[in-house]
């Protein structure tokens, strides 16, 4: 039985798109509202937060309370919060300050219900009968095209609606996913250990429990950063997508929205850029979890990240043109698109299920850990520096840094599967 699979993915899609849209139409929204850049600024600061904070912090909660129920209060709670905006905004006012409690909230439990969702893979894989790296690739293909078509929807429907509208709209993309997952998945889902090609039998997630106080909550939490702390690869894992996280995050904040305005046409063909990428990278996701099973994860993982990092920069670097430049964002997004769900099915094999979330939290936080980092870097850089050094500099260090996958055997365990370890307090 598939259904249940695609009913999850149907409601991460649809709650990924409204953040998607989220993130475009709030901006406008105060830009329009205050028309300060700095405000802006400060809202998008307020928006990325959250995200490392909740996925840390919430992740206890996801383990304890159930993925299920998580993943339909999270959207049900942001359906609220943002729908408050437009809503306060037409009626008693809005200020400021309540803006920013509002963007910060939905950030809080937003990530927690994004974890539960991806917590749900392993039993949902073996139910239908598909390889965990299938299901991790379906879902990650379903998150970048709803970013690749909610963003650019939103951006016109702002301008024909807008921004309260398509915030308005937003809420409702969240009630329509905590709707599907509440229908889709049974309280008490999943039951006894289900076993199929996804691999060995996989144990039920942990029952919702009392959280026993601060301490409770403080051990647990405690204990998932021990498990990372414990295993090698993960370790690897951190550290590798944090450095390069920081060169990826200088890249869209920076490099290429300066480079497109030097060098291109300015906006339109840094949408272009984006695009192609977006879209290479759902072709490559979803390439993935049809046939990405049948080879070696280390030789795909490190080919991908290979071909989707250095060359970024250096075909900026040479300076062909747009058209090249299309096709060189295209093919890069296609190896993209196997990463994270590689890295997806190693993690949730290695982590006993009723400690997922925590984990995703604590390994997320380390992985986006440099990206302000990252974007500081290359806008000091650019204020007095040549692009074009930048450019270079940043490919050589890129492709060094995705080298280490192929050299250090630590990544030999990408390959192996071994059963998760048992669950405990």
């Amino acid at each position: 039985m598939r259904a249940r699979l695609w009913t999850v993915l149907a409601a991460h899609t649809t709650s990924s798109a409204g953040n998607a849209a989220t993130a475009i139409a709030l901006p406008l929204f105060v830009l329009q509202t205050t028309g300060s850049t700095a405000l802006t600024g400060v809202v998008g600061a307020a928006a990325i937060a959250p995200v490392v904070i909740g996925g840390i912090f919430g992740g206890v909660l996801v383990d304890r309370f159930g993925h299920r129920r998580t993943s339909v209060v999270s959207d049900a709670f942001g359906a609220v919060t943002i729908a408050a905006v437009p809503l306060l905004h037409a009626t008693l006012g809005l200020p400021f300050w309540a803006l920013l409690v509002l963007v910060v909230a939905t950030g809080l439990l937003d990530t927690p219900g994004q974890a539960a969702r991806h917590a749900m893979l392993p039993e949902l894989a073996a139910e239908a009968g598909v390889p965990l790296e299938r299901a991790t690739g379906w879902m990650d293909a379903a998150e970048r095209a709803a970013r690749l078509v909610g963003a650019p929807a939103a951006g016109a429907a702002t301008s024909l609606l807008g921004a309260p509208a398509v915030l308005a709209v937003d809420a409702l993309t969240f009630v329509l996913a905590a709707v599907l997952i509440a229908g889709a998945v049974p309280g008490a889902w999943p039951g006894p250990q289900q076993t199929g090609p996804a691999g060995p039998a996989v144990a039920p997630a942990q029952q919702a429990a009392p959280l026993g106080g601060v301490r409770g909550y403080l051990r647990e939490l405690r204990f998932g950063v021990d498990l990372v702390r414990s295993d090698r690869l993960l370790l690897a894992v951190i550290a590798l997508v944090a450095v390069t996280n920081a060169f990826d995050a200088a890249y869209s904040s920076v490099v290429l929205p300066v480079y497109a305005t030097r060098r291109l046409g300015g906006g339109a063909d840094l949408g272009l850029l984006v695009g192609a990428f977006g879209a290479g990278a759902v072709a490559g996701a979803f390439a993935f979890g049809a046939v990405g099973a049948r080879w070696s994860r280390r030789t795909v993982f490190t080919s991908a990240f290979l071909l989707t990092g250095a060359p970024r920069f250096a075909l900026l670097a040479l300076d062909p043109g747009l058209p090249v430049l299309l096709a060189g964002a295209a093919l890069s997004g296609i190896a993209a698109g196997a990463i994270n769900p590689i890295l997806g099915a190693a993690q949730l094999e290695r982590v006993p299920a009723g400690a997922r979330a925590r984990v995703a939290g604590v390994v997320g936080a380390g992985a986006w850990a440099a990206m302000p980092v990252g974007i500081l870097g290359a806008g000091l850089w650019l204020e007095t520096g040549s692009l074009t050094t930048l450019l270079i500099v940043s490919a050589i260090s890129y492709l060094l840094i995705t080298c280490t996958p192929a050299v250090f055997p630590v990544w030999r365990q990408l390959d192996r599967r071994p059963p998760a370890p048992p669950s405990r307090r």
